[in-house]
């Protein structure tokens, strides 16, 4: 055979491809389809790789996706001659071997026949391609790809006959017209039983119950089913389902992932506001920009915080963003990963755009230059993950946001407000409050024979007063545990007096030479006098103490941090005190409740707490402390008449300070959530940045070598959209991108969408790579459908329910998904919905539907959630997590899958072996395996084993004989009556094996598994 050599096999190729530019009739709808759904993708696959703009300087310069560069003919012909496919390059070369003269391609290997006789079809019919020049608009489409043209109305075919009386909306007229174009025709309608699962598991991803099928199966009716679906689209339980279907998308996990898989204890309010918005049919323009910006866009709408969790579902890499530098290079580069992590799921998941692949350099297949990649980099810039504060009751947030507005202000010495200080009603305010100060105190309690243990050696002892005395060794860390008892009901706070002694250095109160010590942390923990080894945290809310310097406050001994601490550097010889106070009473209204205090001293090393006493109160909240702040007692000890007015200023500022605290203190506790933040606690050195860091555009990537500063912005390929946000502000560069995302003009946002919804009725979409509509992606095998809903969906307003109903109540959906051997000969894959998919049930549903026929699931909604597994030792760095020691039977065991802990480096296995979401990857179709690992889940797994058991004592105790309990479990589990032989054979297996492991057998049979 005589090859054509590189650079003439080259230019061959380029003829072959871009060659496909000859004129066919551009309003030929069929052809179009064609083109799209067979013939373009088989050239993106096999043909661009080599041949793109990047590509090609590896490959004779030779440019596919230029078509004027590559257009021109060859001296071995043409490579596409329209109506003569054995004149074709493009056909010899495929078939590799069918012409001495050319070489075969692609050079990985033969294509399949399938694809070779839709090119050779596609010939044959005139070569159609919908890029030819004649085409307006064509030029702009070229450069972009379907996906950025404007979304316009298109036609609704008109249908003739029978078709024109079974279609049931829109969807079905573009799809009984592309069939009848392609010589295939509809299957019947499904029957009841199989359309009341199939919307049932769909829509709300349970079963439906026994008695619900009856009376859809009774229903006369017209709108029986209509009616169904309207039912199953106002369930709570559906918000779950979507839920569960976007938290893929936003690959959502309750820990870090990476080497240091640590907790994220304040992730699950996202997970709430999803199921929220879905339940609530929340505007789409409205659920993209409160995931992207809703501290921003929304300041008085507290309670959509948590949608910011969204920006930090994905993994965070702990150990390169909080533990090391901020100055090392790897933590430069942590940040660049971490926001394109942001990136990607913002653009992957509300745009469908592969732009994380223009890090090196521009998008090989796709309009994305690699400074608009930075410049979305750079909207990121001001914003970590973390636990952010917020208050749901937006006249708490409006308060909390104002005193904590003066509280800065007046930290930050604003001389407007000092000024106000030295007035006669904020001098009269003084004097009253220091005679409040002067009054009653609050009624300590001391502790009821306390247990104490101290640390390597160190022997503590009780004193006539009831204080503890330390004695003995004094290591660097020490930790004294006191447990005791009070009679004290409704407990809100408990007082650390530290005091002085002669027996300690310097006369106390710490062990230290000076006499000084540090407290790094305080814990509390609870019992009751029934229970008294069941401890409980007793969480503390705040601290007050009459003695804080600054850097080591009392702040710093309930921070859980164990770089800060409370310190304590006296005069000798004088007494302190600190109060915290509770989250919640502790004790309950019989009292005898046991107290167990944890005092941790391990930052800075050696002091440790001298003598102490520790005593309980039920006061109201807030707790203070017994004796007035030292600064203050010296000058009230000045007559007003006489004071300064630095002196004037300085009285009302500490009593303003306290003021602001005794309010702030008293709003009702605040929440938190994980997410993208501004502003957050600061943990290691993961701390907030006053102003958006710098991003550079990184020639290939390299951190070591960055060009040009980035400006914020996204893409500039969507036609009417301005896409550079050149804001000093993060949140206006959050804003500006949640704007252009949510715009109307924004084409791919409204694909994306209606195509995820077309997949999550059909188990496929309209475009089958649903986070990549670029030129690598696949074509849409309906265009003018996905436009359809597209423009449909938007001028609707958004309303995902109206998406789905109209879906789930076509004709195409009520099909029957009976095979066909003649019609799957012309479309094996079913992409032209001649009939419908069946579908296996994801892991989620598979687990819900064994707990709801059991009879054990619980519905209770939104909360933490609940951890399906026992947690080791371990618990930040290499953590140890057991699934199968898990008791089934606990509180919360039977609660939705949606509402289950998920560990990112640790899965479920059970949910694993059926292609439950890799949370470390963005997920946005999953797999649908068939493996003998599956039936052996379901035959061994602890969690099958008791829920078998939990439904043998429902059917034993609704069924007295084996055909009847048959009867009952076929009802349960798959929702219809047993066959006559069914009936026998299973009767006598249960009454050799017994009813849990018949019940087991139901539950992997294939009709429980899949959907038809």
């Amino acid at each position: 055979m005589r090859g054509l050599g590189n650079r003439n096999a080259l230019r061959c190729w380029g003829l072959l491809l871009v060659s496909c530019v000859t004129a066919a009739r551009a309003d030929d709808a069929a052809s179009r389809d064609f083109f799209e759904a067979r013939v373009r993708p088989v050239l993106i696959e096999h043909c661009y790789p080599c041949h793109s703009t990047e590509a090609a300087k590896a490959k004779g310069g030779l440019r596919l996706d230029d078509r004027e560069a590559a257009r021109a003919g060859g001296d071995s012909g043409p490579a596409v001659a329209p109506g003569l496919p054995d004149e074709s390059l493009l056909i010899l070369a495929v078939e590799q071997g069918a012409d001495a003269e050319v070489e075969p391609m692609p050079p990985k290997g033969k294509l399949p026949e399938a694809a070779i006789a839709d090119l050779r079809r596609w010939i044959e019919q005139g070569a159609f391609d919908p890029r030819d020049a004649s085409e307006p608009g064509s030029v702009e489409a070229a450069k972009g790809g379907w996906a950025l043209r404007p979304i316009e109305p298109p036609a609704v075919p008109e249908l003739d006959g029978a078709d024109r009386g079974r279609a049931r909306n829109p969807i079905d007229a573009f799809l009984l017209d592309r069939l009848r174009r392609e010589g295939l025709s509809p299957s019947d309608e499904a029957d009841r039983r199989t359309l009341i699962r199939r919307a049932t598991f769909d829509l709300i991803g349970l079963p439906p119950l026994p008695e619900e099928i009856a009376a859809f199966l009774a229903d006369p009716a017209a709108d029986a089913y209509e009616r169904l679906v309207d039912r199953l689209l106002a369930s709570p339980h559906y918000g779950e389902r979507w839920a569960r279907r976007w938290m893929d998308l936003a690959h959502f996990a309750e820990t870090h992932g990476h080497d240091q898989d640590r907790i994220r204890p304040n992730a699950w309010p996202y997970r709430d506001y999803l199921i929220d918005s879905f339940n609530r049919d929340k505007p789409y323009a409205r659920f993209v920009r409160e995931q992207v910006a809703a501290d921003a866009l929304y300041p008085d709408e507290p309670e959509l915080t948590p949608a910011l969790g969204f920006l930090a579902a994905g993994p965070w890499d702990e150990s390169s963003l909080r533990d090391i530098r901020e100055d090392s290079l790897d933590r430069q580069v942590g940040h660049y990963l971490d926001r394109d992590d942001m990136v990607a799921t913002v653009m992957s998941t509300f745009v469908s755009s592969t732009v994380h692949c223009a890090r090196c350099h521009d998008h090989k297949f796709d309009p994305i230059s690699q400074a608009e990649y930075y410049g979305l980099q750079a909207v990121f810039a001001g914003v970590g993950r973390a636990d952010r504060t917020y208050d749901p009751d937006p006249e708490v947030h409006r308060l909390r946001r104002e005193l904590t507005e003066r509280r800065k202000a007046l930290a930050s010495g604003d001389p407007e407000l000092l000024a106000s200080l030295q007035g006669d009603a904020i001098q009269a305010e003084v004097a009253a409050w220091a005679a409040e100060l002067r009054g009653p105190r609050i009624p300590w309690s001391p502790l009821i024979s306390p247990e104490l243990k101290a640390e390597a050696g160190t022997s503590l002892t009780i004193q006539p007063d009831r204080s503890i005395l330390a004695e003995g060794p004094s290591p660097a860390e020490q930790t004294y545990t006191i447990t005791a008892r009070t009679d004290l009901v409704g407990i809100t706070a408990f007082r650390l007096e530290l005091l002085p002694d002669e027996r300690l250095p310097s006369g106390g109160p710490g062990r230290n030479a000076n006499g000084n010590l540090h407290l790094t942390d305080v814990e509390v923990f609870q019992a009751s006098s029934a229970a008294p080894d069941d401890w409980r945290p007793a969480p503390i809310a705040r601290a007050a103490s009459d003695y804080d310097q600054p850097g080591w406050g009392i702040a710093g001994a309930v921070d859980g941090d164990t770089k800060t601490a409370w310190g304590i550097h006296p005069e000798v010889g004088k007494p302190h005190e600190g109060v915290f106070e509770f989250r919640e009473d502790v004790g309950g209204a019989g009292g005898g409740v046991r107290l167990r205090f944890v005092l941790r001293q391990t930052y800075p090393a050696g002091h440790a707490i001298g003598r102490f006493r520790i005593s309980v109160a039920s006061a109201p909240r807030p707790a203070r402390v017994g004796s007035l702040p030292g600064p203050i007692v010296a000058l009230l000890e000045i007559p007003p008449e006489r004071r300064t007015p630095e002196q004037r200023r300085e009285l009302g500022a500490i009593h303003l300070a306290e003021y602001l605290d005794r309010r702030i203190a008293a709003l009702p506790p605040a929440r938190s959530v994980y997410a993208a933040a501004s502003q957050f606690t600061p943990d290691g050195s993961h701390k907030p940045v006053a102003e958006p860091r710098p991003v550079f555009v990184l020639k290939r990537g390299d951190i070591r070598n960055p060009g040009a500063p980035a400006v914020p912005g996204a893409l500039g390929c969507v036609a009417g959209l301005e896409s550079r946000f050149d804001l000093p502000k993060e949140s206006d560069r959050r804003i500006a991108l949640a704007k252009w995302l949510s715009e109307e003009a924004n084409p791919l946002t409204w694909r994306s969408i209606v195509n995820r919804a077309w997949q999550a009725h059909f188990g496929r979409g309209l475009v089958d790579t649903p986070n990549d509509f670029g030129r690598m992606g696949a074509a849409p095998t309906h265009p003018e459908l996905l436009d359809w809903l597209a423009w449909t969906f938007r001028e609707g307003g958004g309303s995902l329910k109206s998406l789905d109903r109209l879906i789930v109540t076509s004709a195409a959906y009520r099909q029957a998904s009976r095979h066909d051997a003649g019609k799957a000969a012309v479309d094996g894959d079913n992409r032209l919905l001649w009939r419908m998919n069946r579908t296996r049930l994801d892991a989620e549903s598979i687990r819900d539907a064994v707990l709801a026929v059991a009879g054990r699931l619980d519905a209770t909604m939104g909360g933490p959630s609940i951890r399906h597994f026992t947690l080791g030792p371990g618990v930040h760095v290499t953590p140890t997590v057991e699934y199968a020691s898990y008791d089934w039977d606990a509180p919360g065991a039977g609660r939705r899958s949606v509402y289950r802990f998920l560990f990112r480096t640790l899965p479920d296995p059970f949910m694993d072996v059926f292609d439950a979401a890799d949370a470390s990857q963005l997920t946005p179709a999953r797999n649908a395996s068939v493996t003998p690992l599956q039936a052996l889940a379901l035959l061994n797994d602890p969690f099958l084993i008791r829920q078998s058991e939990h439904l043998a004592r429902r059917v034993d105790g609704l069924a007295a004989d084996a055909r009847a309990r048959v009867a009952v479990a076929f009802d349960l589990v798959l929702g219809r009556p047993p066959e006559s032989d069914e009936a026998g054979a299973w009767a006598e297996y249960l009454a050799s094996h017994g009813t849990a492991n018949f019940c087991r057998m139901l539950l992997n049979t294939s009709e429980f598994l899949f959907v038809d």
